[in-house]
């Protein structure tokens, strides 16, 4: 429901303002009797109030109109939004190294996926109109969404993911593969993309990442890669034999020669992010290199309610004056 001319409701403002007015009118009312029988008379019969009624009919009537001049409207609108028609595959390593603590969100030192989840979540939210899917990954791949344009549902899917999902390890190469056996399932994508995080090396898995990235190749699919981590030693957190957790300085390990083939090869770039902004700035890039349009058609159709108003006041009007002639002839 709207209003046309919603500035005019305002005036509602009056109504009470009057019935305040009109209470506070007129001399306190007074009558003689001559015995006070006639008063007890009237107190055992039954209390009558014309003049509440006609007021609270008039005030009734005023509200209709002015809801009435502000013409509200009762209807729908239907938004149609056709895909850019890029497909584009986030895949994410949830190995125990991501555990290390040498990112920060508001002020406050997190692991690295806390804040990839994040800066992943901005990213889903800058492109509505591209199909884009989820994929974790360790010593396996594992298919958290596939592609869709609900990206409402994408978002609590990303918010699922956790560090040791899936066995330990880094399959950068099954995880590759994979991400391109999904993406080339549709052919009517103009474009494919695949943006992989990873913040290790290649250590399992039966695929070696350039035969994934060859592939990729072949299939006109883009992948960019992103080595997640500071350069040197991160505190990472262990537990010891006692089961008490400490932090400690592991050396950060990320094979930035094999990330970097792989993005060249399929045409695309390879990115490293040592702190949350320049992790947040890679993906902003990417969003930027990746440009989409789209197209919007909107459907409006509304059903005009002032006509209503307007019977509504004429009938509070013509009561009000039924009642007054009745009571005042």
């Amino acid at each position: 429901m709207r209003f046309v001319h919603p500035e005019l409701l305002w005036l509602l403002l009056l109504v009470p303002l009057i019935a305040l007015l009109r209470g506070k009118t007129g001399p306190a009312p007074a009558i003689l009797f001559s015995n006070t029988s006639i008063v007890c008379l009237i107190a055992q019969g039954k209390k009558m109030g014309p003049g509440k009624l006609l007021t609270s009919l008039k005030l009734l009537g005023i509200t209709c109109l002015i809801v009435a001049l502000a013409r509200p409207q009762l209807g729908n609108t239907i938004t149609e939004v056709e895909a850019s028609g890029i497909d584009i595959l986030l895949a994410v390593d949830v190995s125990g190294s991501m555990e290390a603590m040498d990112f920060t969100l508001k002020g406050q030192p997190v692991n690295r996926l806390e804040v990839v989840k994040s800066v992943v979540k901005q990213f889903i939210d800058d492109r509505p109109n591209d199909r884009i899917g989820l994929l974790a990954f360790g010593g396996r791949p594992y298919l958290i969404s596939p592609l869709t344009l609900d990206h409402d549902w994408l978002n609590k899917r990303l918010d699922s993911l956790k560090i040791g999902m899936v066995e330990d390890g880094t399959a950068i190469g099954s995880a590759i593969a994979s991400s391109v056996r999904r993406l080339s399932s549709d052919q009517d994508a103009v474009s494919k993309i695949l943006i992989l995080l990873t913040d290790g090396i290649n250590n399992t898995g039966k695929i070696p990442p350039l035969a994934a990235a060859e592939a990729a190749q072949s299939l006109q699919i883009k992948v960019y890669t992103v080595g997640a981590g500071t350069k040197g030693k991160a505190p990472t957190p262990v537990t010891d034999r006692f089961g008490r957790k400490r932090l400690v300085n592991a050396r950060v390990d990320i094979d930035e020669k094999t990330l970097s083939t792989i993005s060249d090869l399929t045409g695309a770039q390879y990115f490293r992010a040592t702190d949350t902004s320049s992790l947040k700035r890679i993906y902003q890039e990417i969003n930027r290199m990746e440009t989409t349009t789209r197209t919007i058609k909107q459907f409006e159709h509304y059903r005009e309610l002032f006509p209503l108003f307007i019977v509504l006041f004429l009938i509070v009007t013509m009561i009000t004056l039924v009642r007054r002639s009745k009571h005042f002839p």
